[in-house]
């Protein structure tokens, strides 16, 4: 039998290796043993890291179904909660065409300073509020001369989406083995106070010059697609329009653990932005 856990499918003689993992040494942390099911089971990041995260995940995911017993956690998790404090106080309000906000800025989240401002940020300004991005990730500030104006977050793609899958035509292998090759744009916010026509078009154009060179140097490969999906009926994705990102259709309403046929999430609008010309030949291959 097969079970399917954070994009994997995971057979019965995999299940019993990580069961042996777990009864040969009862003093192994979680940590410990996603790391050894990992090269256990070669599964690996685009970069060759291993996908230590998604271990830990899928086997608390298998010990929710009864699969497995984990040993018990070491340590108490730590509180999620953000903060909020005067640093991210509203500003004046800005009323005027993105080209009088120029020169714009683009700075990456590199430190935890930083990601505690960005974390801040999306908590308190951003319907969504704060969740930790999924997988390989890259998280960026606006600014317009000194001052944060929008914040920007990539991470992991969705698993599966038919209408992205139809449109690439690549196969369920060619899916498993390039899905890297997607990065999602989780998050996008635009500060309330400001009011800038043309601006979001114009920040996520900056931001696809630029993300592709940063994830070579942070991952050491380039995504070839971007995508997102739009909330509906809140957004209408016309700023991604205003950028040249392509409309493919709308989602289930499913979402990564919903019943099947059985609408658990909001419908969304799925949005994608080809990288390069060709970007097809790399994820069918």
């Amino acid at each position: 039998m097969t079970h399917r856990y954070c994009g994997r499918d995971f057979h019965a003689d995999e299940i019993a290796q990580i069961r042996r993992l777990i009864a040969e040494d009862p003093e192994r942390t979680r940590a410990e043993l996603s790391r050894l099911t990992c090269r256990a089971l070669a599964w690996y990041k685009a970069d060759g890291g291993l996908k230590d995260m998604s271990a830990r995940v899928a086997m608390l995911r298998m010990q929710e179904d009864g699969i497995i017993t984990l040993p018990p956690p070491r340590h108490k998790p730590p509180d999620a909660t953000v903060a909020i404090t005067p640093r991210t106080d509203p500003g004046q309000p800005i009323r005027m065409p993105a080209r009088a906000l120029m020169p714009l800025t683009l700075r990456r989240v590199e430190d935890k300073r930083d990601s505690r401002l960005w974390n801040e940020y999306i908590q308190r300004y951003h319907y969504l509020g704060h969740k930790p991005l999924p997988g390989a990730q890259m998280r960026y500030f606006l600014f317009s001369r000194d001052k944060p104006i929008a914040l920007l977050g990539f991470g992991a793609c969705a698993w599966q989406t038919a209408p992205r899958d139809s449109y690439i035509g690549w196969s369920h292998d060619q899916r498993k083995r390039n899905l890297p090759l997607i990065v999602n744009n989780a998050r996008f916010l635009i500060l309330p106070w400001i009011q800038s026509k043309n601006l979001a078009s114009m920040l996520l154009a900056t931001a696809a010059r630029v993300l592709p060179s940063h994830w070579q140097e942070v991952y050491g490969y380039r995504p070839v697609l971007l995508e997102t999906f739009v909330e509906q009926p809140r957004f209408r994705g016309t700023c991604y329009k205003a950028a040249n990102w392509i409309y493919l259709g709308q989602t289930k309403g499913r979402g990564k653990l919903g019943p099947s046929g059985k609408q658990s999430v909001p419908i969304k609008d799925l949005w994608v932005y080809p990288l390069v010309p060709h970007f097809r030949g790399p994820l069918t291959r």
